[in-house]
């Protein structure tokens, strides 16, 4: 791409409009914290152009320039309604300014607090994934048992995992535990119901011509049915790792002492609105850079696809 190519865009546009829109007078009674604003769309323009010239592929640099405009128009329309005409409730809802700064001032509480949400998941996404794929290749394999444990898989899979909270907080020592049971039931089914829809949908040439090399047992269920399987295994990851972060956040805000969940609960109890649209954004920044971890790695087992 050429340096013009690479330079002109509209979302450095938005952010001179962006800035632009600072220099209006504050109606809002309260600080709006216009400073915090400046320096993190200064910041994210930095971002941005460094970007423009260390990205290579070009799909990558107009999603990358799509997404900060999206940002600074949304940084514009909420300075706007808030902090310079005061359309909003200020209580209800802050200016983009005070909700930064309030980040910057909470961040290491914010961080204890991802640490702890991303801990549970992880553990109860990787104990279900470490469950559910096997026993979904295995049943999945075997015709008769495989028709009838989708018609289970159906059944546990239609009943919300957050209502065996009070039997886990019940049985469990500790509600850290109970949240890894609830996220383990979340994950567990979605991902055997993908493995098994894997493997009933494997192409019967792939698995005939595996038997003309004499291909046979475990050796055809891991080196061929499995490899075959992926991408309805990872749509399975992915539709748990959603209901995951769903179920975990909701699971605090009942009865968590640390998580986003709790950090959200604890102080909308308060009326503090601005720590709970900071948490509120923080689970949606932390679920999206997640979900596009996991897509990386999908894309790089899956690269064979290609």
């Amino acid at each position: 791409m050429t340096v013009r190519k690479r330079l002109l865009h509209v979302t450095h546009l938005l952010f001179a409009v962006l800035l632009l829109i600072q220099l209006l007078p504050d109606r809002a009674a309260s600080d709006v914290h216009t400073g915090a604003l400046i320096a993190f769309a200064c910041g994210l323009e930095a971002v941005t152009l460094l970007g423009t010239f260390l990205v290579k592929k070009e799909e990558s640099l107009a999603l990358l320039v799509d997404i900060v405009g999206f940002i600074f128009v949304l940084l514009a329309l909420w300075s706007l309604v808030t902090a310079k005409f005061n359309l909003l409730n200020p209580m209800l809802f802050p200016p983009p300014g005070k909700v930064l700064a309030q980040f910057a001032e909470d961040r290491s509480k914010i961080l204890v607090n991802i640490r702890s949400s991303l801990g549970i998941t992880l553990k109860g996404f990787l104990l279900a994934a470490v469950a559910a794929i096997p026993l979904g290749l295995f049943l999945g394999w075997n015709a008769r048992l495989g028709g009838a444990a989708a018609y289970i898989s159906k059944f546990f899979s239609s009943i919300p995992p957050i209502v065996y909270i009070p039997y886990g907080i019940a049985l469990l020592p500790t509600f850290r535990s109970v949240s890894v049971f609830v996220i383990f039931l979340a994950t567990f089914w979605p991902v055997f119901a993908g493995t098994m829809s894997g493997v009933l949908n494997v192409d019967r040439r792939i698995i005939d011509s595996a038997k003309v090399l004499n291909v046979r047992g475990p050796e055809m269920l891991f080196s061929v049915i499995l490899p075959a399987s992926l991408p309805q295994i990872f749509l399975g990851c992915n539709q748990g790792l959603s209901v995951s972060f769903i179920l975990l956040t909701s699971a605090e805000m009942i009865g968590a002492r640390d998580g986003m969940g709790y950090y959200v609960k604890y102080y909308s109890d308060f009326g503090d609105y601005t720590r709970t649209i900071t948490g509120l954004l923080v689970i949606g920044i932390v679920v999206i850079g997640v979900t596009f971890l996991f897509n990386r790695l999908q894309q790089y087992l899956l690269r064979w696809k290609k």
